[in-house]
């Protein structure tokens, strides 16, 4: 597995395993066939509801603690003053005693308050490294201009549609690792089906799931692909034997649309719909 280096000095591995939209009763499965296929990051987040099957599929795995690189997220919050609750409950469901990423899943709320809470658990010692997730790339740099702690990652939105390589630009510049979700396009927008796309993957005896893993990594941007089987989770991994060459990568370049198929993140109805607290993901139901 190949490693970035975090702006702490940790490293992440580049490829990891995302749970978003498993049911929790699914998600012990996908998780344990995951890491039995070699995966040792896993990605999770409170309003996923499915912390506690990452949790089990963990502790029936073996695997060493210090082995696994974790990540959850926490979202909007009622007060900053309750991020301390909302992680411990996150921990509580995890069945761990600290998680290796911390990330604010959403650029709404008081994210300067949750943050210096953030911070605090950081120098405890119980997230390895903070981060971000969904920040445009102005409201990540006031963000930083504005915190002591710098976020290690900023996850966001990335795929052969909409490749964010500007925003990739303004991440490298000030030291923070781009993460992408819907790397594959969860399954819409047509990303399996392009034939720019499976030209490649035919060229190099690859699926076209690998061929967009493939293409992330020689970015430089860490991925956590999803899925429930077994068959499909081992195959997404199996992406560090072969390399695409300038021309492809050229390609796919070309099929960037620059918009996002799921929500805009600068708008009023994502503000509203994204920006409400939830009771569970809170540690208060």
């Amino acid at each position: 597995m190949q490693d970035v280096t975090l702006n702490n000095g940790i490293s992440m591995p580049i490829l990891g395993f995302g749970v978003f939209r498993i049911p929790d009763d699914e998600t012990e499965a996908a998780v344990l066939s995951a890491l039995e296929a070699g995966y040792r990051s896993i990605d999770t987040a409170a309003i996923y509801h499915n912390e506690e099957g990452v949790g089990r599929a963990i502790a029936k795995s073996g695997i060493p603690r210090e082995e696994l690189f974790v990540t959850t997220k926490l979202w909007v919050q009622p007060s900053a003053e309750n991020t301390k609750r909302a992680f411990d409950a996150s921990l509580k469901r995890l069945g761990l005693d600290y998680v290796d990423l911390y990330l604010i899943h959403q650029p709404f709320g008081d994210v300067f308050g949750e943050w210096r809470e953030m911070e605090k658990i950081h120098q405890e010692g119980r997230a390895r490294a903070i981060g971000v997730s969904n920040f445009y790339s102005g409201r990540l740099v006031d963000f930083l201009l504005h915190t002591d702690v710098p976020p290690a990652v900023n996850q966001i939105e990335a795929h052969p549609f909409f490749q964010r390589t500007k925003n990739q630009r303004v991440m490298e510049r000030r030291g923070v690792q781009m993460e992408s979700w819907g790397t594959l396009g969860q399954g819409k927008m047509g990303v399996l089906d392009n034939p720019t796309l499976i030209g490649i993957a035919d060229a190099h005896g690859k699926t076209v799931a690998q061929v967009v893993l493939r293409w992330m990594i020689q970015r430089n941007i860490v991925s956590i692909p999803k899925s429930v089987r077994p068959e499909r989770i081992a195959e997404n991994i199996n992406v560090f034997d072969f390399e695409l060459n300038d021309d492809q990568m050229e390609s796919i370049a070309t099929l960037d649309k620059g918009e996002s198929p799921f929500q805009d993140h600068y708008s009023v109805e994502a503000a509203e719909r994204l920006g409400k607290p939830d009771d569970i993901s809170s540690g208060l139901a």
